[in-house]
């Protein structure tokens, strides 16, 4: 089973994928951030605290495609829009990215939880950059909720089932 979960910033999405996870038994945590300021660190702690001993952390920001097709146990994937920022830092063709990250989901043997962030609800953002990263992320959601068996909606920790 693949799931996508979907929800903004601080929305719960991240908590309720991990429990999707947990009530499996447990699996793997594919972490694709990267700590650069001590904001971010914050970040990366409150999530590590939530986690308990049914989780094995593979923190790669990149190259997420090769451990999500084989995998040997539930695998989080948390989250691919971070996974796109690095990938746009590296200038990486995206859409061959997304391929291969679709490839892979069709590959897993296991079930795969993703999250993102909708990053399309706001307002259109000022400069050419953040509207050029909201397009991909668009773009990137909509791809792999094709080729997920289910969608998830997160507001306000809530979840909306939008394809099962």
């Amino acid at each position: 089973m693949i799931t996508l979960v979907l929800g903004g910033a601080r929305s719960g999405k991240s908590a309720y994928a991990e429990k999707i996870i947990e009530d499996l038994g447990g699996g793997t945590y594919l972490a694709t951030s990267r700590v650069w300021d001590a904001e971010m660190a914050e970040r990366v702690q409150i999530h590590q605290a939530r986690r308990n001993d049914l989780w094995h952390t593979i923190e790669e920001p990149v190259a997420i495609h090769d451990i999500i097709a084989n995998t040997d146990k539930p695998l989080l994937a948390d989250c691919l829009t971070l996974w796109l920022s690095n990938l746009m830092e590296m200038e990486a063709d995206i859409d061959q990215e997304t391929e291969q990250l679709c490839r892979a989901l069709k590959m897993a043997k296991q079930d795969i939880v993703l999250v993102s962030n909708e990053v399309g609800l706001g307002i259109v953002p000022d400069n050419a950059l953040a509207r050029k990263f909201r397009d991909l992320a668009g773009k990137i959601n909509q791809t792999v909720a094709q080729t997920a068996d289910r969608v998830i909606f997160v507001a306000a920790g809530l979840p909306l089932i939008m394809k099962e």
